[in-house]
């Protein structure tokens, strides 16, 4: 049962890793790439630290295996955004068929800030702000 069990993880997790490696080839840039290769990746591995675990029956291996897949889910998704986050900022461009762009207006490269709000909006406010308290000072 557990030869079963050992192959089914192992050939799920090589189908998963195929499939990353597939659409690390076949995605048009570096953002759809990245977001192949951390989530499919992830899983793969996940699922053959898995029949790694079953097969050699170990509780100490186990809890080894254990402590590396939470290793690995902590910190793929986050090395994937901040890979994105620093090809965005240093001009990796978006695939050409790409809809939108959430962040675009969001970034000042001058501060290099990333605000929630657009930053000619913020810019705007700030003016009428500052034109307000200058036409009614604070007595």
């Amino acid at each position: 049962m557990t030869d079963i069990l050992v192959a089914i993880f192992s050939l799920s997790g090589a189908i998963f890793i195929l499939l990353a490696s597939i659409g690390l080839l076949r995605m048009p840039d570096a953002y759809l790439r990245i977001s192949v290769t951390t989530k499919a990746a992830t899983l793969g591995i996940g699922l053959l630290l898995i029949a790694a675990a079953i097969h050699f029956q170990d509780f100490s291996i186990a809890t080894r295996i254990l402590a590396i897949i939470l290793f690995i889910l902590l910190t793929a998704p986050i090395s994937g955004h901040l890979i994105g986050r620093a090809s965005y900022f240093s001009g990796v461009k978006l695939w050409k068929d790409s809809i939108m762009d959430d962040m675009d207006g969001k970034y000042n490269k001058a501060t290099q800030e990333l605000k929630s709000e657009d930053v000619e909006e913020l810019k705007k406010r700030e003016k009428k702000e500052r034109k307000l308290i200058k036409k009614n000072p604070a007595k």
